[in-house]
């Protein structure tokens, strides 16, 4: 049995923390790949940890540094990023060659990757974990919750692609309804896991926070039956906390893999203001064009300079704002579209 406290090279990524394995002994057995499902905790020993993600994410959020010869506790999945990789646990060979496919820790199989990236931290898969003679997948540490309906006025951030801004663009929306005396909660609900996301709406004064991750699944590119069911669930525990607005997020882009489009179907009714964070101007257009999803408020990298803002309200036809130079002009927009009396701000009380 392995104790992680008594293994200094056991290394927990973020994909492990809705399942305690800090404090359960578990067990590594070796299974046949007919038997490998995304989700499942695997073991995986660093062969190579220089290339991409050389850091990954521990359960708590924070990044170190790994080295060779490291055993690292992760999550089979399916990764489809256009910037970075794309790659999949069920590309893995006999020879057990794996890769690290996210920071957040998780494995399988790199198909293709970006010439920024480079090369990826080899891995040798070591085993499944078993913890009280079961297979653990992430899964089977969810728990219950009662399917209560979701009425939250929410604030939507899509992208049309990853790494657009959206994060950013939410991160500042906590802030100011926060700021306006509201109990806001934070969520992400497609995308490939990683804690850093909700984090830093928790860190803008969001609670609770929740992503996919705690619904069990490592990224969103699963079946859509599968998605829906974990969908079900976070929106089961929001609506449980009784917040008065929620600000979230849905990666990548709603025309890409992660069900998305599923996540922005379920909310539709509760949608009160869409925020699109877009890589340039004519992708903005675009995936209003190509989804027909029309935004309140076009941010992101796209608006960073004057140009970007008057090419995207020109296209568009709806507001651009540059959120890095003006925060500030984000709030009115919110207040009408939420409609927060301006006097319970208490950023503005005396």
């Amino acid at each position: 049995m392995i104790h992680v406290e008594r293994h200094p090279h056991v290394r927990l990524t973020s994909l492990t923390r809705i399942a305690s394995l800090d404090q359960v002994p578990f067990s590594l057995r070796t299974l046949a790949h007919d038997d490998w499902v995304s989700g499942d905790y695997v073991a995986c020993k660093v062969v190579s940890p220089h290339g991409a993600f050389r850091q990954i994410e521990l359960p708590g959020g924070r990044m170190i540094f790994v080295e060779r010869g490291d055993v690292l506790i992760g999550a089979l999945g399916r990764r489809h990023a256009t910037l970075e990789l794309t790659g999949t646990f069920e590309a893995v060979e006999d020879d057990g060659r794996m890769h690290l496919l996210s920071g957040g820790g998780m494995m399988g199989r790199v198909t293709s990757v970006a010439p920024a990236i480079g090369a990826m931290m080899d891995l040798h898969y070591r085993g499944h974990l078993f913890v009280d003679e079961r297979k653990a997948t992430m899964e089977r540490f969810v728990p219950e919750t009662d399917p209560i309906p979701f009425s939250i006025p929410t604030v939507l951030l899509v992208g049309t692609s990853m790494s657009a801004g959206k994060t950013t663009a939410g991160r500042l929306a906590v802030r100011h309804l926060r700021k306006q005396g509201l109990v806001v909660a934070g969520a992400k609900l497609a995308g490939a896991g990683r804690y850093r996301d909700v984090l830093a709406f928790g860190d803008a004064g969001a609670a609770p926070i929740l992503d996919f991750v705690d619904a069990g699944l490592p990224s969103t590119v699963v079946p859509e039956a599968e998605y829906q069911r974990a969908l079900g669930w976070l929106l089961a525990r929001l609506a449980a906390a009784h917040p008065d607005v929620a600000v979230i997020e849905v990666g990548a882009s709603p025309l890409e893999p992660y069900n998305g489009a599923a996540a922005i179907e379920a909310l539709q009714d509760r949608i009160a203001f869409v925020m699109l964070a877009a890589s340039d101007p004519y992708a903005a257009h675009g995936i209003i064009e190509a989804y027909g999803l029309r935004p309140d408020l076009i941010c992101g990298r796209a608006t960073n300079t004057h140009a970007g803002v008057e090419l995207a309200e020109r296209l568009c036809g709806v507001p651009a704002l540059n959120l890095s130079e003006t925060p500030e002009a984000l709030g009115p927009l919110l207040d009408d579209a939420l409609r927060i009396p301006r006097s319970h701000s208490l950023h503005n009380a005396g």
